[in-house]
């Protein structure tokens, strides 16, 4: 990778040689500085990650960029609304077909699975399996540039949030692959679904991989002090995170709790 450019105070226009983020408009608690939506490629032809929400003028801000430039594929990390809710419009802007797991998410005779090998223009984007924020999620493996697009497996800034449609074994699963992974592929960079690119990939799998495991021992030390709802443990857990956070910290707690019970 001949250079890691990362804007200061926010995401929009962070790249590498071969990908470079265009920011969605939908900032919020879960969202960070809003969707991240990677354009990949050094051609005359690209590929989009997660074109974002169903808003017209990100969609169209997307469309714009790429000039003269033909996108091949859409691709999806996962089906959450705020990857995916503009892919179908995006599509017949572009003319392009979408590829996910899910196959709800497709537009197109071709879906993407652990192992899949997506090319455009002679680049190279390895698929892995990385369920566990949701059953669906992938990351995106770029060699050229040894970066990683994570989606919402790992964040820019804070921790990601188990939704109802994941799961924590399987999260735990993913992180422990992702770190041998940017161990043994010497990886560079992770390009995340929201929030600043990470440019010490084993760092931040190693800080997400501990707070995991840490959480999971003060929600044991709750549920000895006698908490045993979600929003009993939540109140001691996170009593120290502002109250708007809240309603997501009870989400993971449940994950948490499941994950815990099936132990």
């Amino acid at each position: 990778m001949s250079g890691l450019h990362i804007p200061i105070g926010t995401p929009d226009g962070s790249r590498t040689e071969h990908a470079e983020n265009l920011l969605a408009p939908n900032p919020s608690v879960m969202t960070l500085d809003g969707t991240n939506t990677w354009v990949i490629g050094a051609g005359e032809e690209v590929l989009v990650v997660d074109p974002g929400p169903e808003d017209e003028a990100h969609l169209q801000r997307v469309r714009d960029h790429l000039g003269e430039r033909r996108v091949t594929e859409i691709l999806l990390t996962h089906g959450h609304f705020d990857h995916s809710g503009g892919a179908g419009r995006f599509a017949r802007m572009v003319n392009a077909p979408v590829r996910a797991l899910d196959p709800r998410h497709r537009l197109g005779d071709e879906g993407l699975a652990d192992g899949d090998v997506v090319t455009v223009a002679g680049l190279e984007i390895h698929v892995y399996g990385t369920p566990g924020h949701s059953f669906d999620s992938l990351c995106f493996w770029l060699p050229a540039d040894r970066a990683m697009l994570t989606g919402d497996t790992v964040l820019g800034r804070g921790t990601t949030i188990i939704a109802r449609d994941g799961g924590l074994a399987d999260y735990l699963r993913s992180l422990d692959r992702l770190r041998a992974a940017a161990e043994s592929l010497e990886a560079r960079a992770l390009l995340p679904g929201h929030g600043p690119v990470l440019p010490d990939p084993i760092g931040a799998l190693d800080g997400y991989i501990a707070h995991r495991r840490e959480r999971l021992e003060q929600i044991r030390a709750a549920r000895e002090q006698g908490a045993r709802t979600a929003r009993q443990i939540v109140k001691i857990v996170y009593a120290d995170v502002d109250r708007s956070l809240w309603p997501a910290a009870e989400m993971s707690v449940l994950a948490q709790l499941d994950y815990l019970d099936a132990s």
